[in-house]
């Protein structure tokens, strides 16, 4: 599995022939980045907001991606994802965040998505049975800050954490703050190739991915 990241939320999976996009930057968004546009066959959406929700800068031409955007079960081509409803908030509007958990290639994903509390509901919790892999939210303006962004990616016990939502446009001190939680051992790479073997003795290894 092969993950690049194209700012904000915004990550692309590439396995085998197979694209998938999660929170692509819609061109109806506000932030300073110009939005990414790659083609990708599945798009995960967790939060309905233009940061987040760029469907149409993912699709083949004219053909659009198979798109999940919300609680609830899911199967895609023998990929079983689960949809978990969480509450957030961007600029005093309340929306749904859905929190992602699914496995690729052997390696189980948590993306956590525009979370702005650590404190999951205890269903949401039993419902995550291992993740491997966490992408959380680490800007202190609008999504976890950093101490509590860590805290809550760890308590997962994965084996590596990658962070997204950071920026200008967000609390520009917010990578520096969540590094410090996460020690000196940080990999910052512009992508990141992972096969299951690659994670064994890795725990809780932050990942930057830069974009």
């Amino acid at each position: 599995m092969i993950i690049t990241h194209h700012g904000k939320q915004c990550f692309k999976l590439q396995l085998g022939d197979t694209t998938f996009a999660f929170n692509p930057i819609s061109k109806d968004s506000k932030i300073k980045d110009k939005p990414a546009k790659f083609g990708a066959h599945v798009v995960f959406i967790t939060t309905n907001h233009p940061d987040y929700n760029g469907i149409d800068m993912v699709g083949y031409g004219d053909k659009m991606p198979f798109v999940v955007d919300g609680p609830g079960s899911y199967e895609i081509n023998g990929t079983y994802v689960k949809g978990l409803q969480t509450e957030t908030e961007i600029d005093g509007k309340k929306y749904i965040n859905t929190v992602y958990s699914l496995e690729f290639d052997g390696i189980s994903i948590l993306f956590l998505g525009h979370l702005i509390s650590r404190d999951l509901s205890t269903s949401v919790l039993e419902e995550i049975e291992k993740a491997d892999i966490v992408f959380t939210p680490i800007g202190g303006k609008t999504v976890l800050k950093s101490l509590d962004a860590y805290k809550l990616a760890i308590s997962f016990e994965p084996h590596i954490i990658i962070p997204m939502d950071y920026g200008s446009d967000q609390d520009p001190l917010a990578l520096k703050q969540f590094l410090k939680e996460g020690g000196e051992d940080v990999q910052s790479i512009d992508k990141f190739t992972v096969k299951p073997k690659d994670l064994e003795g890795r725990e809780g290894d932050v990942v930057v991915i830069t974009s």
